[in-house]
């Protein structure tokens, strides 16, 4: 039997209601977690998620830092992971410059900012009740070396599964060889029997991640300077149409699943093999929005 993954889940405008539905119906299903990234307030996704499932683990993936106090953000931590029975897991990122412009945010230091962040929540305990553990978003050495010696868990987003076993050598040992510490990573994903159609969608999905510099600069690293190196010249050109295109077919099968249902269920296992503990898939279709996509991975792994 196939392994079945945890899911990236985001509450749409509109659909609320049926995204929690959706979230119990996964759980029914057996995958293995539940996480909310920013858009449509993953954490406040995350408070319904504590009352509307049982058993299944979640959490935040990730919340940004810088938008809101973290005394705001330790209160509702806490209520949530009460109410929940200790299954909430709350990640949390210093995002990039580009949201920090357009929110009108005033960033500094990001090892630095997460360092004091995470030790102002954690001080807030005896006020506020007992607090979630906490998860860190990474992707290159120093903040996964923050993340093992602060926080409870690491979480990458778009990870290149080539590069992922270098990237968990940056771990602490003591942080490497604990079970109970969380290793996510969250992957794009597109379920199709036409290949060229489910890659289509996700290099249209990844255009906006390969714009910003911090992504750059991981890739680079990853091995994938060349395309990085073009995309770059393509943007100080204005030419951002371009930017899908100049995606190679080496670098989106290892950042992202899509093809068949084997195809996608075998790079499941292929991504839990690097030393990824919780992979999860963040689901879009060539057919339709979120629900399709969910519809489609949960017949995929029946």
């Amino acid at each position: 039997m196939a392994t079945k993954p945890a899911v990236g889940l985001v509450a749409v405008a509109g659909r609320r209601r049926a995204t929690l539905e959706m979230a119990q119906r996964l759980e029914r299903e057996g995958f293995t977690g539940l996480y909310c990234p920013s858009p449509g307030d993953g954490l406040a996704l995350c408070q319904s998620l504590a009352l509307s499932t049982r058993e299944i683990p979640f959490g935040t993936s990730i919340a940004n830092i810088y938008t809101r106090h973290p005394f705001d953000y330790a209160q509702t931590a806490a209520v949530i992971h009460e109410l929940s029975g200790g299954r909430f897991r709350f990640g949390i990122g210093v995002s990039h410059g580009a949201t920090h412009e357009r929110l009108g945010l005033q960033a500094g230091r990001p090892l630095d900012d997460i360092r004091k962040f995470v030790a102002e929540v954690a001080a807030l305990a005896p006020q506020v009740g007992a607090l979630p553990p906490i998860v860190l978003a990474t992707l290159r050495r120093r903040m996964v070396e923050v993340a093992g010696a602060i926080a409870q868990g690491a979480v990458w987003a778009n990870g290149s599964r080539s590069h992922m076993t270098a990237s968990l050598r940056h771990l602490p040992e003591p942080a490497r060889h604990d079970p109970g510490f969380f290793i996510g990573n969250m992957v794009p994903t597109c379920i199709d029997d036409d290949r060229a159609a489910a890659a289509a969608v996700m290099r249209r999905t990844l255009a906006s991640y390969v714009r910003l510099p911090n992504y750059q600069n991981y890739w680079i690293e990853a091995g994938y300077e060349d395309e990085m190196l073009a995309i770059r010249a393509a943007l100080a050109r204005g030419e951002t149409q371009r930017v899908p295109e100049l995606l190679s077919d080496r670098w989106l099968r290892d950042v992202t699943l899509f093809g068949s249902v084997k195809d996608v269920r075998d790079g499941v296992e292929a991504w839990l093999a690097t030393g990824v503990r919780t992979l999860i898939v963040v689901a879009s279709s060539t057919r339709g929005g979120q629900m399709v996509a969910l519809e489609e991975l949960i017949q995929a792994f029946r």
